[in-house]
């Protein structure tokens, strides 16, 4: 089959329902399991770090599954698919639970969630793996991986936008039934776009061996490559402080913006705008501003850019907070635009500089590690939201928030208890964020100069071999 537009379409909404999915567990698992169900949070922060990390490490293996299987329909669309089905099953179950209370809904969440990574795994692997098995040629292969990601961060956006009007209108105000059915929906849009891409993309028949690799050869591999290493680290302070953020934002809305509403019940409507100019910003920073910034500044400097304007925005969001004014709204999309806005470019960034890195551990040791690098990325990322959750379940629990029984009735939390709230989602992300800077300005080395050098040597040595 033909490789052109429809395939690369196909890919793109791959990505997005793929990622619809990993949004809204990723987001809205603590709220759910914590807010709604009543567990405590930071059982559920233990069950949800103890999950990724475990996710993270099976990785390789899942990477070793895929390299050895053969059939007719190709190595990776198998997994694609029976991944996919799975894992739209158990996202149904995730947010569907029964009326169990206590031990009995502490395991079910234990269980379902444990399944609910393992068999996005099955199919999120393949996904990224399949893209030199569906073309031979560099250019395409580099803008079907543009295309992924940029698919990837519309269905996040989309997740981010639309999910608590949606769980209101679908649960008539109740927000356990409204979950339910807005999972199912994203469940059955997850599996179309997947069996779309199944259908479109053909994977070519070569004789190439998929490269794998051990948790421990990433590790290898990391400490060897210095640059790799300082990528790796901004990559965790800055997914660390996105999702601590992602996780406690709606916390605010509720229990805090909510008082300065005449009916703190219908502040869903205001977190929805908030979160639709957040994701919007997001999307518009990936695909329009970073390629303008680009005609003018070097990678390098727009990253530094970016890091320095998020946390602008965190300073900002923290003050309008200490001096009363985040009943604002108005006022509070000035720092959500500023921090959407820069995690957008700072995600396409963070890839450009891993590809970098492949570049100059090549140049360093002879030895092109591609696979391992941008296995670590996926290591780490799952292990960063794993931590951050947890954190996240832990702050909730120590600043005394009392969950509302009922949907139609909002608790007054005491002052403390809104002030550590509010400090939780606006100091500890600020600190990463300036760690994130300094670790970054002080041992990055990759500018766009340096990069294009080594890319040139590394031509060179190969034209002197083949000679």
């Amino acid at each position: 089959m033909k490789f052109g537009r429809k395939q690369k379409i196909a890919y793109g909404l791959g990505a997005v329902g793929k990622d619809m999915v990993y949004a809204l567990s990723a987001s809205y698992v603590m709220y759910y399991y914590q807010d709604i169900l009543g567990l405590s949070a930071t059982f559920v922060g233990a069950v949800l770090m103890a999950a990724r990390l475990f996710d993270a490490a099976n990785d390789p293996l899942m990477g070793v599954l895929v390299a050895k299987t053969n059939t007719k329909w190709g190595k990776f669309r198998p997994w694609l698919f029976s991944g996919t089905l799975l894992n739209a099953f158990v996202l149904f179950a995730l947010f569907s639970a029964p009326n169990l209370e206590g031990t009995g809904l502490m395991v079910y969440f234990a269980v379902v969630y444990l399944l609910w990574g393992v068999t996005y795994t099955m199919m999120d692997i393949p996904y990224w793996s399949m893209i030199p098995a569906v073309t031979e040629m560099p250019k395409e292969r580099e803008s079907l991986s543009v295309v992924g990601r940029t698919c990837a961060g519309v269905g996040n956006a989309l997740i981010t936008i639309g999910t608590m009007m949606s769980v209101k209108m679908l649960g008539g105000g109740v927000e356990r039934k409204g979950f339910m059915w807005f999972a199912l929906i994203v469940s059955v849009i997850f599996l179309v776009t997947e069996v779309i891409l199944c259908r479109s993309v053909d994977e070519r028949k070569t004789e190439e061996k998929m490269q794998t690799t051990s948790v421990k050869e990433m590790f290898v591999s990391l400490f060897h490559n210095d640059q790799a290493m300082v990528t790796v680290i901004t990559i965790v302070l800055i997914n660390m402080a996105l999702y601590i953020t992602s996780n406690l934002i709606i916390y605010f809305f509720k229990y805090d913006f909510s008082q300065s509403l005449a009916d703190p019940t219908s502040w869903q409507g205001t977190y929805t705008l908030f979160s639709t100019v957040g994701g919007g910003s997001q999307i518009l920073g990936m695909m329009l501003l970073y390629p303008l910034l680009r005609r003018f500044l070097g990678n390098s400097q727009i990253f530094k850019l970016c890091l320095g304007t998020a946390i602008l925005g965190y300073a900002i969001l923290l003050t309008l907070c200490l001096t009363g004014s985040a009943g604002n709204l108005l006022l509070l999309l000035v720092p959500g635009v500023l921090v959407f806005l820069s995690n957008g470019i700072l995600t396409v960034l963070t890839t450009v500089f891993l590809t970098s890195s492949v570049d100059y551990g090549e140049l360093k040791t002879g030895h092109r590690e591609e696979s391992v690098i941008f296995s670590m990325q996926t290591f780490v990322v799952k292990a960063a939201s794993g931590v951050a959750v947890f954190l996240t379940g832990v702050g909730i629990d120590m600043i005394g928030l009392i969950r509302s029984e009922s949907d139609t009735d909002i608790i007054v939390q005491s002052a403390s208890t809104l002030n550590g709230l509010r400090l939780l989602m606006t100091v500890i992300p600020i600190a990463g964020l300036l760690i994130a800077f300094l670790v970054f300005s002080r041992k990055f080395i990759l500018t766009d100069q340096k990069a294009e050098e080594i890319a040139l040597e590394l031509k060179g040595r190969s034209a002197g071999k083949t000679a």
